[in-house]
């Protein structure tokens, strides 16, 4: 991203500085940059001074796992220590980049918790024996919201062909269906429209000039503040409100498959109840990663503080954002993982009757890392198992 701005050509910098951070990464050495202290204001400063330290022998960075001083990172790339020139030094420490990295991470990882969760909670509603009427295309056209239409679309692709469906098609006395299925179309295409919201302001910023001052082709040197990180800071708070979301619903559908009372099968997803607990910690641990999701949810970019002797005195914490958003990710793919081991639990509870085809193929990926729980055991390595699969884009 830094090699980007600077090659816009607005930054002031030689063109060497922009061949030795090429060189650098070509060589996959990278500057060790911590995530915190920045206020996303001035531009990502002390981050971006630790990327920046390299070039100058000063720093450290990591090479293939092994952390080497920053003098040595340059002899490895076949680079000499830059003596940095007027403004070099500025430019290289200003602008988002380190922020607009945290977010554009959150974003590919709550993209694939949000395919994850599609397929996981379709799984779900066949497991509970559930209604496809809710995702009739006829109910999201007249609300007209674009994601809501595709969510629903999706949901009845992947219903489509299900034997346990048509057993219940007739005869079911139950009328509707807990809002954590039923309203999926709505609550999901409500997430994918904030994060495509999201990655559509983040690629612009990714591809954006944001130090300062800038250099014109007329000689005009303007300063101004598009350091500042508040598009970023939004951007952020918005992947952290959808992946939260996404989590709360997959802990919620989880919830539901696991009493007897709302899904019909045994308590806790357990044959032998009473020395079994089958799925009951799970839910526990799912429960207690989407409380911390909530409180982590809680917008970083209405959040300010003045710094530099109250000249910048209104800054976008969007460093901290992005970081967080990053964390709530984390945090609902493992709820999602969780969601998918007891749905894969109660489709099976439905045999000889078979769910639909793409949804035998994400029950077979799951039951490939996770066998059924006949009895207790250690369910950890399972829920493990199931998020690498969610973090590898298994789902999509």
């Amino acid at each position: 991203l830094k090699i980007v701005t600077l090659a816009l050509g607005y930054s002031g910098v030689r063109r060497s500085i922009i061949d030795a951070l090429i060189k650098l990464l070509d060589a996959e050495i990278y500057p060790i940059i911590p995530a915190q202290g920045s206020v996303g204001a001035s531009g990502d400063l002390a981050p971006l001074a630790h990327l920046s330290c390299v070039l100058i022998g000063e720093g450290e960075a990591r090479v293939k796992g092994e952390r080497i001083s920053g003098a040595e990172a340059l002899q490895r790339a076949g680079l000499a220590p830059i003596t940095l020139g007027p403004k070099e030094g500025l430019a290289l420490l200003n602008g988002t980049q380190i922020s607009t990295a945290l977010a554009l991470d959150a974003c590919f990882r709550t993209e694939d918790v949000f395919d994850a969760a599609i397929l996981s909670g379709a799984m779900s509603v066949d497991a509970l024996k559930g209604s496809d009427t809710p995702f009739d295309p006829r109910i999201h056209q007249v609300r007209g919201q674009k994601g809501q239409i595709e969510v629903a679309a999706r949901l009845r692709d992947l219903l489509i062909g299900s034997a346990i469906r048509e057993s219940h098609r007739s005869g079911d006395t139950r009328v509707q269906d807990p809002y954590s299925f039923r309203c999926q179309p709505q609550v999901m295409g409500a997430c994918l429209d904030l994060l495509r919201q999201a990655g559509a302001t983040l690629e612009i910023e990714a591809n954006a000039v944001t130090d300062n001052p800038l250099v014109f082709e007329d000689g005009a040197v303007l300063s101004g503040g598009n350091f500042h990180a508040e598009p970023v800071a939004f951007a952020a708070d918005m992947i952290s409100m959808a992946a939260a979301e996404i989590g709360s619903l997959s802990e919620r559908r989880l919830a539901v498959l696991i009493d007897p009372a709302l899904s019909g099968m045994p308590a806790f997803l357990t044959k032998e109840g009473g020395v079994n607990s089958g799925f009951m910690i799970v839910q526990v641990s799912a429960a207690a990663l989407v409380s911390e999701n909530k409180t982590l949810a809680h917008p970083a970019s209405v959040d300010t503080i003045p710094t530099s002797a109250n000249q910048e005195d209104h800054v976008s914490m969007a460093t901290f954002a992005a970081r967080k958003a990053g964390d709530i990710a984390r945090n609902a793919a493992s709820v999602v993982a969780m969601e998918f081991l007891a749905a894969a639990q109660g489709l099976d509870f439905h045999a000889p009757l078979k769910t639909s085809p793409p949804l035998q193929k994400a029950l077979a990926q799951v039951r490939a890392v996770s066998a059924p729980l006949e009895r207790d055991r250690s369910l950890a390595p399972d829920i493990a198992a199931v998020r690498r699969l969610i973090e590898q884009s298994a789902f999509r």
